[in-house]
């Protein structure tokens, strides 16, 4: 790091820009921008209005009544296509009698920011934002263009957020590179600190299994039960266990594991990358239940039933019944494949009718940004490591992949021992350590300046 550059930094007053932070976050949780029915437009009209404050242009745009998506570009000299930096204003509901605080109070207590968003994603908003804020106040000469879109209805799909921008106003978030939620935070294994970046994340293909049967009385059963065909259909499916499959990404990911944890498990995780032993190693690997589940995901296509649909009165027997099955399809699979899959574990006579589909993605290794951003985290958080993971649910980076931008899941944040990323969005009580703030600012910041000040050399392999 250039002494220049290094002056830049150490002349922020980071406390005060986390204090800034947390006021902006507090303001977005108090925005009820539950999906359904979204209203998204109250938390884009407070960033537009504080965005405008100071000197900067936002552009609001409504993709329907009351779903606002915000934009804003800071300019740079144009050597370089754009950076995007991307998140969502919209929540997932709440029970609020099973939360110790109000969802939407964003309270400060305990040396947290409490509400729904808090982790699932204002906090990164109000990260982004500050991000912006800063390049612009302090004047940095830029090589790029900045862009920041906060959207509408990731929670749902997106279409009215992300989705509309990619099909209508895509010169507005067109970029090189970009940046969401999802990554950048640390997990303990074997006794090491490592940062997830999220490199990949799994398609989406929901489908409707559909049973035909004859249908009748109630009182004179027979074979040809539509609701019986449908429930072997089902219980085949809840046991399955799909096709080992290895993909680049999650391949990064055991080796980089393997190589810092070392020894006999580093050894153990070199196997979970063989083929011959992966599956059966995954189910009994001394692990909790959810790392291992989460860890199978990532060498797995995953199928789910979720919802199950048959009659209209309990004394007939109907004609049909239908399964919705929610499945999670790996890099370099598509719906062909995992239809040939499900149907070597059902058999034939069932009819399948694809409900929802997005395909799935995975990022390049040996980006400049991958170096970047490996690099600045190792820096703020010594002694840890950054490796690459695939997420197995989804996030925008499925729309704004259609445009051809390289997407990072790169949120920064350290959360203390006993906080889980995972287990904290969505869940009742959700919060974000104000600390996992004044860590995230300064690399997210970083980060961003390095890649949008200067040109950084290819690189001749990846970095894991």
């Amino acid at each position: 790091m250039s002494a220049t550059t290094n002056d830049l930094y150490t002349s922020i007053d980071w406390d005060a820009v986390t204090d800034e932070t947390v006021r902006h976050l507090q303001e977005l949780i108090r925005k009820r921008t539950v999906n359904p029915p979204g209203n998204e437009i109250e938390a884009a009209e407070y960033l537009a209005d504080l965005l405008a404050d100071e000197g900067l242009e936002p552009v609001v745009i409504e993709s329907a009544p009351r779903r606002g998506n915000v934009i804003v570009r800071l300019q740079g000299n144009g050597e370089a296509p754009p950076i995007l930096l991307f998140s969502h204003l919209d929540v997932v509901p709440v029970e609020p009698e099973q939360w110790t605080r109000d969802p939407f109070g964003g309270d400060v207590a305990d040396g947290m920011v409490w509400g729904r968003g808090a982790i699932d994603m204002k906090g990164i908003v109000a990260m982004q934002l500050m991000t912006v804020l800063l390049l612009h106040r302090l004047g940095v000469p830029l090589r790029r263009d900045v862009i920041f879109a906060a959207t509408a209805d990731e929670e749902v799909g997106g279409e009215l957020g992300m989705g509309y921008l990619v099909e209508h106003h895509p010169d507005l978030i067109r970029a090189d590179v970009a940046l969401t939620e999802f990554g950048g935070f640390n997990v303990e294994v074997a006794g090491q600190t490592f940062y997830l970046v999220q490199a990949g994340e799994k398609g989406i293909c929901q489908f409707r299994v559909r049973a035909r049967g004859t249908p009748g009385h109630g009182s004179l059963p027979h074979d040809d039960n539509a609701v019986v065909k449908l429930s072997d259909a089902v219980t085949r499916l809840g046991r399955a266990s799909l096709p080992y499959k290895r993909t680049p990404v999650a391949e990064a990911f055991v080796q980089g594991l393997a190589r810092h944890m070392g020894g006999v498990p580093g050894l153990i995780m070199r196997l979970l990358a063989v083929p011959a032993v992966a599956p059966t190693l995954i189910r009994r690997l001394p692990m909790p239940a959810g790392t291992r589940r989460t860890l199978y995901a990532m060498f797995h296509n995953t199928v789910t039933p979720t919802m199950l649909q048959a009659g209209e009165k309990v004394n007939v027997i109907p004609s049909q019944a239908e399964a919705l099955v929610d499945a999670r399809i790996l890099p370099g699979d598509d719906q062909e494949r995992l239809f040939a899959q499900v149907r070597e574990v059902i058999g034939d006579g069932y009819e399948l009718e694809v409900h929802a589909y997005s395909p799935p993605v995975e990022q390049p290794l040996d980006h400049p940004m991958w170096r970047i951003m490996a690099e600045t985290l190792e820096r703020h958080a010594p002694g840890a490591h950054v490796i690459p993971y695939i997420l197995s649910g989804s996030t925008d980076a499925k729309h704004v992949h259609r445009l051809g931008i390289t997407c990072y899941g790169f949120s920064p944040m350290y959360l203390p021992p006993g906080l889980n990323f995972e287990t904290l969005a969505h869940g009742h009580d959700e919060r974000i350590p104000i600390s996992a703030l004044r860590f995230g600012v300064p690399v997210l910041f970083e980060v961003v300046h390095k890649y949008a000040a200067s040109l950084p050399p290819p690189l001749s392999g990846p970095c894991q």
